[in-house]
């Protein structure tokens, strides 16, 4: 008898975890297509902003300049192809072209009312640009970015519905110690709360969902096989994390680079992610596109 209860307790176990495993929402690949320009400003995008229907887009690379274009995508949603109009540098303050070292631009995220906010990762910073070819209006800084490490400052930025920013460094400072969210409201920045790191995972992109909910993309690296890429989302409450979730989690090799994160909706309701690669301006790299598509 005593056995009995044991097999239907762990069957039971066994059941309850598939059908767990079944409810969690997970992200399928629709398509993965490659960008290729001939321009010697091309590459090295690390940042990614969309329209709520997926089509227009802004990116921003780490040289310090951004690019503007459209996604014509089939009727599943996979991109076709990409039309987008020139790489142009961005400008300081003064409105001279930025100089290498404060050049290092990181994430994207539109304003609400028009323009949009940069940050970067050597000096760092989150500035306001009313437009791609203005210099910035605004230099938003705080104290305590600099205690950030060299070089893995500032690298995902997302903003809400609300317009509040929302920002994390590439690195924590310390393998065990969560990654530290900066948010910038009411003209001043505060750190409401730290996100969980895991070994090898490295926040490299971020963006609000249509649903309200942040998602992290992250990136690890393993050498001779490649990259891999995650996103996990969080619902926040207030000043905490009140849930987190594991949409997608690839193989070494499956994508590039993945550095830059979109979240939009499609007609059918469903939540698209859209990824885009940084390519280091390396031949043996790619600027890939990379399309999910959340299954709840």
């Amino acid at each position: 008898m005593r056995r009995r209860t044991r097999l239907g307790l762990t069957l039971a176990l066994v059941s309850a975890q598939a059908v767990a495993a079944a409810a969690a929402p997970r992200a399928q690949l629709v398509g993965s297509y490659d960008w290729e320009v001939a321009d010697a400003g091309f590459g090295g995008f690390s940042g990614l902003d969309i329209s709520a229907d997926g089509v227009l887009f802004i990116a921003v690379s780490d040289s310090g300049a951004t690019v503007e274009g459209q996604f014509q995508r089939d009727p599943d949603g996979r991109v076709t192809a990409v039309s987008a109009g020139p790489v142009v540098k961005l400008l300081a303050p003064d409105g001279e072209r930025l100089r290498s070292a404060k050049a290092d631009s990181e994430g994207v995220a539109l304003a609400p009312g028009g323009g949009f906010y940069l940050s970067f990762e050597l000096f760092d910073r989150v500035a306001y640009y009313p437009g791609r070819r203005q210099p910035s209006e605004r230099e938003l800084r705080a104290e305590v970015f600099a205690d950030l490490e060299y070089n893995s400052g500032l690298e995902a930025l997302a903003i809400d519905a609300e317009g509040t920013l929302y920002t994390l460094p590439e690195r924590s400072g310390a393998k065990g110690r969560p990654f530290p969210v900066f948010r910038y409201r009411n003209e001043a920045w505060d750190q409401p709360f730290a996100i969980r790191r895991d070994p090898g995972w490295l926040p490299v992109g971020a963006d609000f969902g249509p649903d309200g909910r942040l998602y992290l993309l992250e990136r690890d690296f393993w050498p001779a096989l490649g990259f891999k890429s995650r996103v996990r989302r969080f619902t926040i409450a207030d000043d905490r994390i009140a849930a987190e979730e594991t949409v997608l989690e690839t193989s070494a090799g499956v994508h590039d680079n993945l550095e830059g994160i979109a979240v939009w909706r499609d007609p059918a309701g469903a939540t698209r992610l859209t990824m885009i690669a940084d390519d280091n301006f390396l031949p043996v790299q790619r600027t890939e596109i990379a399309d999910y598509r959340i299954e709840e």
